[in-house]
This record gives C-alpha cells, sequence and structure tokens, in this order.
C-alpha cells in the first residue's frame, strides 16, 4: 500500500487497514478465504471507519493507563485472604509512634534536622545533600549519623 495512511495502533479485533490515495480512499482487509482485499469506498464511508478506529484507539488507551492490569491467581486471593488487617490499637499505637518520631526530629538541631529529613524523606543520598549545602560527603555522613544517635536518646 502506498498511500497515506492514519497512523494507528493495531491488534487483533482490527481486521482491516483504510487508506487513501491519489484522492481516493480505499479499506483492505482478508476475506473468509484468506484472500488479501482492496475496496474503494466513498469519503463518507472513510470518514466513519476514521472516527470508529479513533474512538476505538481512545478506549484502548484508557484501558491501558487506568484499568488494573493485574492478574489474580488462586494463590493471591488466598494470600489476601489470611493477611491481617490492622486493629484499631495497632493503628493507634502507629500513629502515636509516628508523632513520638516527628516530636524527637524537632529537637535536634536545624543541620540535623534537614539533613535527615533530606536523606530520609526526599530519599537523597549523601552526595546530592552534600552538592546541595555546598559542603562535603563527610560532614553530612556525620551530620546525619549524630541525628540518628541523638534520635535514639531522645526515644529511650
Amino acid at each position: 500500500m502506498e498511500g497515506r495512511q492514519p497512523k494507528r495502533r493495531k491488534d487483533k479485533y482490527n481486521p482491516y487497514e483504510i487508506y487513501e490515495k491519489n484522492g481516493k480512499y480505499y479499506i483492505s482487509f482478508h476475506n473468509g478465504e484468506k484472500e488479501y482485499k482492496d475496496l474503494e469506498i466513498g469519503k463518507n464511508v472513510y470518514e466513519a471507519f476514521n472516527t470508529f478506529e479513533l474512538q476505538d484507539v481512545s478506549h484502548m488507551n484508557v484501558v491501558d493507563r487506568h484499568l488494573e492490569q493485574s492478574e489474580i491467581w488462586d494463590s493471591s486471593l488466598y494470600e489476601r485472604i489470611f493477611q491481617k488487617e490492622e486493629s484499631v490499637e495497632d493503628t493507634v499505637l502507629n500513629k502515636l509512634e509516628t508523632e513520638r518520631l516527628h516530636s524527637a526530629i524537632q529537637q535536634l538541631s536545624e543541620i540535623q534536622r534537614r539533613r535527615l529529613m533530606k536523606y530520609y524523606f526526599e530519599d537523597k543520598n549523601y552526595e546530592q545533600i552534600a552538592q546541595e549545602e555546598g559542603c562535603s560527603f563527610q560532614m553530612v555522613a556525620k551530620s546525619v549519623k549524630a541525628a540518628i544517635r541523638n534520635l535514639k536518646k531522645i526515644l529511650r
């Protein structure tokens, strides 16, 4: 086929192609006897097929982007059955521990707190922090380790 064709993502449920050649519109497909056929169609039919294909591609994109694509097996369902839900008591205890940790972090020096937050909560490494703050790698490492020691003392 030499004509201009709309760019489409092909899938097994789309058995035809449409294209334009020399100002005429065509549809090509394999018939029931596996023979390749090219038929000239009118512009209105071409536009109808084109619109349908665009809607179909749009729908396939929605499915790909927004719908869960994971497969569920008996074994994964079995594992889900036996996963314990967190109790109310555990939820409250976790929240209290989190608040206690945040309170302890606030007691650190400003430099230790800032570097600790960047390292653990912003997922930056020592080198990245050192570059941002214009200091050495060793200074950041010492600062973060000192912050952890101080947190252990505070939380005892």
